[in-house]
């Protein structure tokens, strides 16, 4: 009952956030939160966004997007300016494009990720399975952290004032 009750609120709050974001692409122009939109056989506007997240370990950024449905050929990684800049398109089944409903989104997507300064980006791997995208950027030597001997003594220096 309970997983009712949340896909039932899920869903209530995707159409409010569809509705104002065509309230906006109506009223202002504006295409919805990543500036492109994709219109579906229906009319219904659905924008996909790879859901990202980051850990750190000590020797790697590591970042994972999840892009379902989404292959090689249709995936663009690039680094622009400090930023982690994924890009590309996730197409939707040839048989929802002339009509139907869906809750899945499609259409292009671009995800920019700020990148801390001290990442080795030329040693930047990829690699995409299942629809889930591993990134790995190593830390550079110098950023690593390093541990500090701490020295004892007997000996005390007075200090004279």
């Amino acid at each position: 009952m309970n997983s009712v009750l949340t896909g039932d609120v899920r869903q209530t709050l995707d159409q409010f956030r569809r509705s104002v974001d065509q309230l906006f692409e109506n009223v202002y122009g504006f295409t919805g939160e990543t500036g492109r939109s994709n219109l579906l056989g229906n009319g219904s506007h659905l924008l996909f966004s790879p859901v990202v997240e980051t850990a750190w370990s000590d020797n790697a950024l590591n970042l994972r997007a999840i892009l379902p449905g989404v292959t090689q050929n249709e995936l663009k990684v690039s680094v622009q300016n400090h930023q982690l800049v994924i890009e590309g398109e996730r197409k939707a089944p040839e048989v929802f494009t002339k009509s139907g409903y869906t809750q899945l989104a499609y259409g292009k997507f671009r995800t920019e990720i700020a990148l801390p300064a001290g990442l080795e980006v030329d040693k930047l791997n990829c690699r995409l399975h299942e629809g889930i995208m591993d990134i790995q950027i190593p830390v550079a030597e110098q950023m690593k952290p390093k541990q500090v001997q701490i020295q004892t003594g007997e000996a005390r220096k007075s200090i004279s004032a």
